[in-house]
Order: structure tokens, then sequence, then C-alpha cells
């Protein structure tokens, strides 16, 4: 899976290309720092999943993705925030999943491997997966396929 990583945070940046490159079948293929660029490389790249920080500045998330869905279609999109509060917005403008900052980075590859394992199956449009919150409870995510 084809992986583009849009935050204006370089260490942000970084950590995620560390985790996801030691992640079997991934492969971070373009870095973004803002709205703009993130449409140019997503335009050159054509990822099939793009890492979209929620406050990626130049642009409103909502057109953002709105942009992004235009260019990409197919992509994936899961949302990162510090904000677990910015979960409906994300959901409401059409992310596929979110996944807070705050979370352990478990979480973002368990969403990452539900992607991958159902990318290219056709008609589903939404999985529901859940994930442990790390207090022995478990909170749905869902991804639209």
């Amino acid at each position: 899976m084809r992986i583009l990583i849009a935050d204006s945070q370089v260490k942000v940046r970084h950590a995620l290309c560390v985790l996801l490159g030691r992640q079997s079948g991934l492969k971070v293929v373009g870095q973004a720092a803002d709205g703009k660029e993130l449409l140019h490389r997503a335009e050159a790249l054509r990822p099939d999943l793009v890492l979209l920080h929620w406050q990626l500045p130049g642009m409103e998330a909502t057109e953002l993705l709105d942009a992004l869905r235009r260019i990409c279609p197919r992509a994936y999109v899961i949302v990162l925030s510090a904000r677990p509060e910015a979960r409906p917005a994300a959901a409401a403008a059409g992310a596929d999943a979110f996944v807070s900052k705050v979370d352990p980075p478990e979480k973002l590859l368990a969403a990452l491997r539900e992607a991958q394992a159902y990318s290219g199956s056709g008609d589903l449009r939404t999985l529901e997966l859940c994930v442990g919150t790390g207090d022995g409870g478990v909170e749905p995510v869902y991804l639209k396929v």
C-alpha cells in the first residue's frame, strides 16, 4: 500500500515514516507539509492511502479533503489529529478513518492493516473495525472502502 503523509510538523512526518517503514506491505511514497503541497503530491503520486493531519495549513480541512477526493477518489484517507473531538467533523467531511495523535501507535497500525486487507474488495462501503483503547475497552473505527 502506497502512503502519502501530510503533516505540518517534520518530527511527526519522520516518526510516521519510521513506524510505517517497519511494516510489511506499507511504503511511504511522499510527504507534504501543507495543503497545496499535499494536492500536488497526490496528483503526481496517486497514493493508495493518505494520512492527513486535520489542521494542515494552507486550506480549510473540509475543502482540502474534498479536493483530495477529486484528485484521488479511491484513496483511503485517515485523518490524524491531536484533538479527539475533531473525529465527528472529519467523519462528516468524508474521512475514511480517524486516529487521534494521542492514541498508541497500535491504533494507527490497526487502521492501516484493515485498509490494507480490504483494498480492492469491491462493493464494501463501510467497515467497522474495533480496536482496543488501552484501558481494556473497545472503540469502533469506521473505514469507508
